[in-house]
């Protein structure tokens, strides 16, 4: 997992070219003036989620993982809790959707949190799992991006 700004003072010339791909266009879009919607950037290799999401308390958001894909999460407005833990590969499978690349499990441990505000990006490899849109402070409307990252590309 990796956890930064697109307001810091880097380049992001360090990370992968996959990788610069999506926080550049992240860097470059006013997400606040979009449309809810898949916006492709290359093709179904790396592509945006513009969403409207309701967060709430822990209890209600599952913790979830990836096998094809890297999440790029991206808060455009609002205030966001995001758990995170590695995949100790240990973890009972809730619910599975192969079409959607997405896997819930039924609870994880170790788990610690991080308060994303507007500029947050955190990036989320398939080792990771993450519990996006739990409530920083009370329920709120954010509005977040996700750049969905093809592994393959890395």
């Amino acid at each position: 997992m990796i956890s930064s700004s697109i307001y810091a003072k880097d380049d992001f010339g360090k990370y992968p070219e996959a990788i610069q791909t999506a926080l550049n266009y992240l860097k470059s879009n006013d997400f606040t003036k979009m449309e809810t919607g898949v916006y492709e950037i290359q093709g179904k290799e790396i592509y945006a989620q513009v969403m409207d999401a309701q967060t709430g308390d822990m209890s209600e958001r599952r913790p979830e993982v990836h096998e094809k894909y890297i999440d790029v999460q991206f808060l455009a407005t609002g205030k966001e809790r995001l758990g995170f833990t590695p995949d100790t590969g240990n973890y009972q499978v809730e619910e599975r959707f192969d079409d959607r690349d997405l896997i819930f499990y039924k609870s994880v441990e170790n788990e610690g949190f991080i308060q994303a505000v507007p500029g947050c990006f955190n990036i989320f490899f398939p080792s990771d799992v993450h519990r996006p849109a739990v409530a920083a402070e009370e329920p709120m409307t954010i509005r977040k991006v996700v750049v969905k990252v093809s592994i393959s590309l890395l």
